[in-house]
């Protein structure tokens, strides 16, 4: 049982009306509405106003509203308490955490932004503090975890009431660091008002989600939010080589870092020597083997072991724990069947991050050996992506086959058109066109040979497929694995 001042404080209220003697006993917000609630946060959503449901909240038993609109008609006639804030996203994610008495406080927080690298920088984390003997929790676009609880998501940044009450169980179980990614939605949805963050750090800015921004630099501006918060008691590590690695920490307080592979950095690598089955590399002074393949992925270790130092864990315990990671399901996922023909599982779904792992194959595989790729693009998500993907995927492979991916509420055959529409004249012969992904993945390994190589990219460690609001089991690891045994 909370005091309604209690909630509020922290705060930024522009006017009160009505009375504040009450007391909340349920705590929820958004556009729904929920029985027997006490406070009703309305919110301008995408697509739905909060506004618009105060009245039907009020029936429902809401005894104080927060909005940005306080309605004059309800206001004059209802006994209930409105309070006007400039921001009803942001002022619901102080609410939530000072109702769960602001755990993330109880432990050191890491947020992870940028377009590619969020969920394997994250992840590795938390395995690598794990192994260090620390209790940690994890907010990934994969799983939550609270210590070895394994709790499932739908979305790489929460909802605000959702994750601090995931803090709160952090709290309970002494979790001593938390790593979670932050996605550019979530830092712009104010999901992260009021959370303690000690420690941001970026990755890389490309093409994505230009459906929600709408503009590449209010993409870029949406990230750097989230280093404009940062005390100066946080740090603040970027991404030296990324062009738009220094701007996110332009007018940021906390303490800053870099990391890269090409600029003199904080924290330098280097690639020494590159197979299927993992890097050798240069951090600073020391050579260890990793599990991982690509530049990227030495970016992504690069990253780890700049929180990790930063945070104080000792040098030489990092680097061996690092040699032992093993890749994060789903990214630069590596399997042969038996005649010797290879599978990259890889979650690419951006124009960057396919280009990527499509270098790093063809810098593998020998000249001889054909790469095979398998994508798609996601529907009710950025179009413009969509024929920049399909250009680099018919450049870069010697076989394409175009297919769907969460195809969502949009037509499977209209996003496809729409990824050719890239191509090439001169890569137009290299392309074929199969709708049913298990059926792309059966052709694909058909026509492989022995020392090829098939990436099948986009959707990673989804097991399901999207398809007009329906959820069906598909996974791209199990269905290839499978085919490959049929090869037996």
């Amino acid at each position: 049982m909370k005091e309604l001042k209690e909630l509020l404080y922290g705060v930024s209220i522009d006017a009160v009306q009505g009375s504040t003697a009450i007391q909340i006993n349920q705590v929820t917000a958004d556009s729904r509405i929920v029985e027997e609630q006490d406070l009703f946060v309305a919110i301008s959503g995408v697509a739905i106003d909060g506004h618009e449901f105060i009245e039907k909240a009020i029936k429902n038993g809401a005894r104080a509203v927060v909005c940005e609109r306080i309605p004059s008609d309800l206001a004059e006639k209802s006994k209930v308490t409105f309070i006007r804030v400039d921001n009803s996203r942001k002022a619901y994610g102080i609410i939530a955490s000072n109702y769960y008495d602001n755990p993330s406080a109880s432990f050191k927080l890491i947020a992870v932004t940028g377009t590619n690298g969020k969920t394997s920088v994250s992840s590795m984390l938390f395995a690598l503090f794990q192994k260090l003997g620390y209790s940690c929790g994890l907010v990934s676009t994969i799983d939550i975890r609270v210590g070895n609880e394994v709790l499932k998501t739908s979305h790489t940044t929460p909802d605000a009431m959702q994750l601090h009450k995931v803090f709160h169980q952090m709290k309970s179980k002494g979790v001593a660091f938390c790593f979670m990614e932050a996605s550019s939605h979530g830092i712009h949805q104010f999901r992260l008002s009021g959370i303690d963050v000690d420690a941001a750090v970026f990755t890389n800015l490309t093409q994505d989600h230009l459906d929600y921004h709408q503009t590449f630099a209010q993409y870029r501006d949406a990230k750097k939010m989230l280093f404009d918060q940062l005390s100066a008691n946080a740090f603040a590590l970027t991404n030296l080589d990324d062009k738009n690695g220094l701007f996110m920490l332009q007018n940021c307080k906390a303490n800053k870092l870099t990391y890269g592979l090409k600029n003199h950095a904080d924290v330098k690598a280097n690639i020494l020597e590159q197979q299927f089955s993992g890097t050798l590399l240069r951090i600073e002074t020391q050579e260890i083997w990793i599990k991982l393949v690509g530049e990227f992925n030495v970016y992504n270790i690069a990253a780890v072991y700049g929180v990790a130092t930063a945070l104080g864990a000792d040098k030489e315990e990092v680097l061996k724990e690092l040699s032992l990671l093993e890749p994060v399901k789903g990214r630069f996922e590596f399997i042969s069947s038996s005649n010797g023909i290879k599978a990259v599982i890889d979650y690419a779904h951006t124009p960057d991050a396919i280009e990527n792992v499509l270098n790093t194959i063809n810098t593998l595989k020998a000249s001889d050996n054909r790469l095979i790729t398998l994508m798609g693009c996601g529907g009710n998500r950025d179009q413009s992506k969509r024929p920049l993907m399909g250009k680099i995927a018919a450049t870069l492979s010697d076989e394409v086959f175009f297919t769907s991916d969460n195809p969502r509420d949009e037509d499977p055959e209209q996003i496809i058109t729409q990824i050719i529409s890239g191509v090439r004249a001169v890569d137009r012969h290299k392309y074929d066109v199969v709708i049913d992904r298990k059926e792309a993945i059966q052709k694909a390994v058909k026509i492989a040979q022995p020392g090829d190589v098939i990436l099948i990219a986009g959707k990673g460690h989804e097991t399901y497929q999207e398809i007009k609001g329906e959820k069906q089991h598909f996974d791209d690891l199990e269905i290839t694995k499978n085919e490959f045994a049929k090869l037996n």
